[in-house]
C-alpha cells in the first residue's frame, strides 16, 4: 500500500486512511462467500424451475458487483450527504412500497415486489437503512432546535411505515424496523420503562399477528409443535448440517440444493453447512459478529449523537437480519423469509445491505481516520454538531 502512504494526498489515499478497513475487508469476505455459495447452490435450483443453469449466477455476479460499488460510493459521502441520501431514499422507498399495494406482484399472499426488466424489486428493503438515518437525524436535531418536534415526526413516520408493511403484509420486515427504532430511542435517552413498554407493545403486536395472519400462525405452530404441519424445508436443512459435519462433504457434493426450492436464497446457510462444514459456518458467523460488535463498541467513544444513533440503528438492522436468516435455518426461531446479507441470492437485498454498510462506513469514517486529517483533509473536531 505504498501508493496510499501518509505522504499521498490523493482522494483515494485519504479515503483509505480514514475508512474502517476491518469492516471493508469483512464485506469483501462476505461477497466472496456469496459468489462461492451461489456457484454451489443456484445451478440445481435453476434447472429445477426450467431456467438456464447459470441464470442465477450471472444475475448475482451483477448484483454483488453493483453492491460493492454502492458500498464504496456511499462511503465517500459526508455526514450531510448521508442525511440527504437517506431522506431521498426514504421518500422514494416509501412511495414504491405504497405502489406495491396497487401494482405489486403477489407471491404467497403478500404484495412486496415491483416487477422490473430482468428482476423484481422489494422497496421495503431500502426502508431499513434510510429510516434508521432519518430517525437518527430527527431524534438528535430536536436537541439543537428547541421547538423542532423531531420525536413526534419520527413516530409519525414510523406509523406510516407500520401501516404500509402491515398492509402488504410483511411482519418480518416490520419487526426489524421496529427493533431498530426502539434501539435508537433507547440510545437517544429514552427511559428503560418506556423501552420496556415498547417491547411489550411488540409482544402484543406479535400476538395480534398470530391471531390475524394465517401464515404467521402456521409458522409459529410448526416451530412450537414439531408434530404439527409440514416441516420439510427445516428438516431438510437440519439434515444438511448433520451431513456436513465439521469439514463438510466438499464443494459441489451437497444434496440440499437439489431438494430445497430456496436453497440459493433463504436456506443458503444450509448449503454452506453441508458442503463446507461447521467450521466455515462458524467463520461466517464470526465475520458478521466482528462487523456488528466492533462497530457498536466504537460508538462508545463517539461524541456526535447523530453518528451514534444512526450507526447503532444501521448495524442493529444488519445484525438482526443475519441472525434471523441463520437462526431460522437452524430452527432456533420460526422460519422467516429473510436473506443472509451479501450471501443469499437477491438484488434488492444485496443493494440495500450495501447501502447500509456504505452509510456506516461514511458515518464512522472521520473518527477512524489516521493522522490529523481524518475525513478527506478536514481536521476532526471533538465538538461536532448535529448536521443541519
Amino acid at each position: 500500500m505504498s501508493g496510499l502512504s501518509r505522504i499521498n494526498t490523493s482522494q483515494a489515499a485519504r479515503w483509505w486512511r480514514s475508512i474502517d478497513r476491518v469492516t471493508l475487508i469483512c464485506v469483501g469476505i462476505l461477497i466472496g462467500f456469496g459468489y462461492i455459495l451461489m456457484l454451489a447452490a443456484s445451478p440445481a435450483v435453476a434447472v429445477r424451475i426450467g431456467a438456464s443453469r447459470d441464470m442465477f449466477i450471472f444475475k448475482q455476479v451483477c448484483f454483488l458487483l453493483l453492491a460493492a460499488g454502492i458500498v464504496i460510493a456511499t462511503s465517500l459521502l459526508s455526514l450531510r450527504g448521508v442525511r440527504i441520501a437517506a431522506w431521498v431514499g426514504f421518500v422514494l422507498a416509501l412511495g414504491a412500497t405504497f405502489l406495491t399495494l396497487v401494482h405489486g406482484i403477489e407471491i404467497k399472499g403478500a404484495r412486496r415486489w415491483i416487477a422490473l426488466p430482468m428482476m423484481s424489486v422489494q422497496p421495503s428493503e431500502f426502508l431499513k437503512p434510510c429510516f434508521a438515518v432519518v430517525t437518527a437525524w430527527l431524534l438528535t436535531v430536536r436537541k439543537e432546535r428547541r421547538y423542532f418536534p423531531g420525536l413526534l415526526v419520527a413516530f409519525g413516520l414510523f406509523g406510516v411505515v407500520l401501516l404500509l408493511l402491515k398492509s402488504q403484509p410483511d411482519i418480518g420486515m416490520l419487526s426489524v424496523i421496529t427493533t431498530v427504532f426502539l434501539t435508537q430511542l433507547f440510545i437517544d435517552g429514552l427511559s428503560l420503562f418506556l423501552v420496556g413498554a415498547g417491547a411489550a407493545s411488540m409482544v402484543a403486536a406479535f400476538i395480534g399477528a398470530y391471531m390475524v395472519f394465517p401464515h404467521v400462525r402456521s409458522r409459529v405452530e410448526r416451530f412450537l409443535h414439531p408434530a404439527v404441519g409440514d416441516h420439510y424445508q427445516i428438516d431438510t436443512a437440519l439434515r444438511a448440517f448433520g451431513n456436513g459435519g465439521l469439514l463438510g462433504r466438499g464443494p459441489g457434493e451437497g444434496r440440499v440444493k437439489d431438494l430445497l426450492p430456496d436453497a440459493h436464497a433463504d436456506f443458503v446457510f444450509a448449503v454452506a453447512g453441508e458442503e463446507f462444514g461447521m467450521l466455515i459456518c462458524l467463520f461466517i458467523i464470526g465475520v458478521f459478529a466482528v462487523m456488528v460488535i466492533r462497530t457498536l463498541l466504537k460508538l462508545l467513544r463517539e461524541n456526535d449523537p447523530f453518528i451514534a444513533v444512526a450507526t447503532a440503528g444501521l448495524m442493529t438492522g444488519f445484525g438482526l437480519q443475519a441472525f434471523v436468516n441463520m437462526g431460522s435455518t437452524l430452527h432456533l426461531i420460526p422460519t422467516k423469509g429473510m436473506t443472509l446479507p451479501f450471501i443469499s441470492y437477491g438484488g434488492s437485498s444485496a443493494m440495500s445491505v450495501a447501502l447500509t454498510i456504505g452509510m456506516v462506513l461514511a458515518l464512522t469514517r472521520s473518527r477512524l481516520g489516521e493522522g490529523r486529517f481524518g475525513q478527506f483533509g478536514q481536521a476532526p473536531s471533538s465538538n461536532r454538531k448535529v448536521p443541519s
